[in-house]
This record gives structure tokens, sequence and C-alpha cells, in this order.
């Protein structure tokens, strides 16, 4: 029988498949599902900027909407704790509570304040590990990557200081360089690297002449892109790599760690196949090592990354040039 175990950011972990952010770990009912299924850890749904920015308005508004009635009275409101956010801070901790496999949280936030400060709440929840999800939408044209990528940096190293927990940096698709990014980012004290966050992008109905956001879950071919970062980041950075996307199956956990990652997050798939796909995954991974002959995943891992791989052209190639030049570049299809 295969080992599974992984390490992911110092955290053993019983297996390497991690239920990522989503509806599905805000909901205690499946969230013990998860944790039935096999699940090697999980990751609670986002706590986001706006929520907190929007209940910390909404609550000083009708705290001191009456204040001052008459001489006597300074408010009519008590000092109300667990409002809004912090109902967030409490499921989280319902949630570490309640079940064994570790649980991380996850913050999307702005202002480097707010990043600081929600991080030590979230840590003290008694959370195992904290995501961090950073995206940038510049507005304005002088808006430099230089610039916005310094201020992760530096949120990086603000929300580490002293945390006395591992952080993890989702990160997005679209920096300029993202090797170098990212190795940035293990440098400033991230212990996780996830590959990578996916976004809500607009839409617009033309009959209507309204904004959509549709809801657009991944595929199989999304596997690709975080596949080949983490074959390319194997061997050159000390955090640990974690694939998200497009990752449905044993044989695509097979790939990722064939490619150098550590774990993966899967959701996509949970919604598709339900949670129980859990547990065909590790044993359709098992069975797949069984088979091999590989007793545990560090037996493969990284066996063919850019650091391991003898194909030169495996990880460079983006077009497709090189493919046409074989002797049957067809062959794959057939």
């Amino acid at each position: 029988m295969a080992d599974l175990k992984s390490v992911y950011m110092g955290i053993e972990l019983k297996n390497p498949v991690i239920a990522g952010a989503s509806e599905l770990t805000s909901n205690m009912d499946a969230i013990k599902r998860i944790e039935d299924s096999g699940a090697g850890a999980l990751v609670i749904k986002s706590l986001f900027e706006e929520q907190i920015q929007l209940e910390r308005a909404r609550f000083d508004e009708e705290q001191h909407k009456y204040d001052d009635i008459h001489a006597e009275m300074t408010s009519i409101y008590p000092n109300l704790e667990h409002s809004g956010p912090e109902q967030h801070l409490m499921w989280v901790r319902k949630t570490k509570e309640t079940v064994s496999v570790p649980v991380f949280a996850s913050l999307n936030a702005v202002n480097q304040e707010t990043w600081v400060e929600w991080a030590k709440k979230l840590r003290d929840t008694g959370v195992d590990g904290l995501e961090l999800n950073f995206f940038a939408n510049p507005e304005r044209h002088e808006e430099s990557a230089e610039l916005l990528e310094q201020e992760q940096l530096d949120t990086v190293r603000a929300v580490t200081k002293d945390l006395g927990i591992p952080v993890s940096v989702k990160l997005s698709v679209f920096y300029t360089a993202p090797l170098a990014t990212a190795k940035r980012f293990g440098e400033a004290g991230a212990a996780g690297l996830v590959l990578f966050n996916k976004f809500f992008h607009p839409d617009i109905d033309p009959e209507a002449e309204k904004f959509a956001l549709p809801l657009n879950l991944s595929t199989t071919t999304d596997s690709r892109l975080p596949l080949r970062y983490a074959g390319l980041l194997y061997g050159d950075t000390r955090a640990s790599v974690c694939t998200s996307g497009g990752i449905m199956d044993g044989l695509d956990v097979a790939k990722m760690i064939l490619a150098g990652a550590d774990v993966v997050q899967v959701v996509s798939t949970l919604y598709r196949n339900k949670i129980t796909q859990i547990g065909r995954i590790l044993n359709d991974l098992s069975a797949w090592m069984d088979g091999k002959g590989y007793a545990s995943l560090a037996d493969f891992r990284g066996k063919l990354s850019r650091k391991n791989s003898t194909d030169p052209w495996a990880y460079k190639r983006a077009q497709y040039a090189k493919l046409l030049m074989k002797p049957d570049p067809l062959e794959i299809i057939r």
C-alpha cells in the first residue's frame, strides 16, 4: 500500500489533497464530509477586505445611531462583539475545534493594516496556517508592476513577522516574471506558494446590456499552467509548492507531483463529482503508485521537473514550432 504522507509548509498531512477555499468550506456539514472523504487538509472560505470594511461601517453607524439622545444617554447599544467579520473568526475557530485534519485560514485584503490585523486574529483561532490571496487590478496607468509587487512583498514581510504560523501566498497568473516573483515571496517569508488563484472576470449580457459575473468551474486543461510552473520552481525555492486549478482525479495529482508539487488543492472537481471524489482521487493515486512500484510520494516527486527532465524543451517552449518539428507531431492525438 502506497504511503501518501506529505509535508506542506512544515506541517505533516496524511496525503497531498487539500480541499481549497470555497462555499464548501463554509458549511460544517460539507466540511465534515470533506474530512470523512479523506482530505489531507482544508482551506476555510476566504475573508475579504470588503466584508471587513463594510461591516465596520455598518456596525459603527448602527452602534451610534441614537447616541446622546438625551443628557444621560451616551449610547443605547452595548459593546457588541462577534458582529460581521467577527462571526467569520468564530466559524474558523469552530471548524478547527471540530475536525482533526489541518485547517488553513484564507485572507483577501487590500490595505497592509488590514492584512496584519486580521492575520493575527485568524491566527488566534488556532488555525495551522494562513493563505494570503493577492490580486492587483490597476485602475491608473501610472501604477507600475514594480510598485504593485513591492507592496505585496512588503505585506508578506509585515504579516509573517512574529505571526507564529506558516503563511502561503496564492499567486496570480498575471505577474510579468512569475518565477522571480514567486522566489521573492519565499524570501520575504512565505512558507508556501499556491499556483494559481482563479479570478472572476466581468462578462456582458448584450441583450440586457448589463454586466454579469458567471461562475466558471475549472477543466482538466486548466491544470497545465500550474503544472508548468511547479516543474519550473522545483529545486529553486525553499517554499512548499501547492498546485491548484483543473485537478480532477488521481492521475492529475500524480502529474503535479511528477512535476514537483508538494501538495494540490481541489475545488471544481468537488462540485462536478461531489465531495466523495476525494476518496476516489486518493484510491486512484495509490493504485497508480502501486502499479509503478513507488512506495512514497518522495520516490517520484520532481522526476519530470525542469531540473530532472531529459527533455530540454518540455518547459521552455510555449508555441508550436518544436512540436511541429517532431517526426510525427500528430502522434499524441491518435
